[in-house]
């Protein structure tokens, strides 16, 4: 190990990368399929809080959970959009695949299935198609996953600013009023 922390790889004596330093988050980075299936039961499990909340407002016990829940999972819900979003462009799935995970969490518990399909046929397979070292990027889009991948912490403070910035203009908007 290095005074820095990384490992050094243990390679033979007479292996000329013998001392190559190895970062341990990148020789173990989480997959499309670890990150993927994450965040689906993550929205899930919100969706559970949020039904919750409403369970409890209008049995009379309380009303004060329903702004938190439906906080949390709203935050969590634009979080598993970005990260469909960011998976799809990586994984290259199909426009009407990508829309259908989009989807999927507007309906309650709808991401489990979809990211079971999505993994039993294959489309969160193996690690980061732009990843360092992968598919050189192409789109706009691609050049922004391939920056991600290179620069994870960034890409995280990235993702909240943008997921909060998406929140700050819907809530500034206000709930939806129902038309009648």
């Amino acid at each position: 190990m290095t005074e820095d922390g990384r490992i050094v790889d243990q390679a033979p004596p007479n292996d000329p990368h013998a001392h190559q330093a190895l970062d341990t988050q990148e020789s173990t980075p989480m997959t499309p399929r670890e990150l993927y299936g994450r965040f689906a039961v993550a929205e899930a499990v919100t969706w559970t809080l949020l039904i919750l909340g409403m369970v409890l407002k209008y049995t009379g016990t309380s009303e004060a959970f329903v702004p938190v829940f439906g906080m949390l999972h709203g935050l969590v819900f634009l979080a598993y959009c970005v990260v469909t979003c960011f998976v799809w462009v990586d994984q290259r799935w199909s426009a009407g695949f990508g829309v259908l995970g989009l989807v999927s969490a507007v309906v309650p518990y709808a991401t489990i299935p979809f990211e079971h399909r999505a993994r039993r046929s294959g489309r969160l397979a193996g690690g980061w198609r732009l990843a360092p070292g992968g598919d050189r990027p192409g789109t706009v889009l691609e050049k922004l996953g391939a920056w991600s991948l290179r620069s994870p912490a960034l890409a995280v403070v990235a993702g909240v600013v943008v997921v909060a910035g998406l929140a700050s203009v819907l809530l500034h908007l206000g709930p939806p009023v129902p038309r009648g």
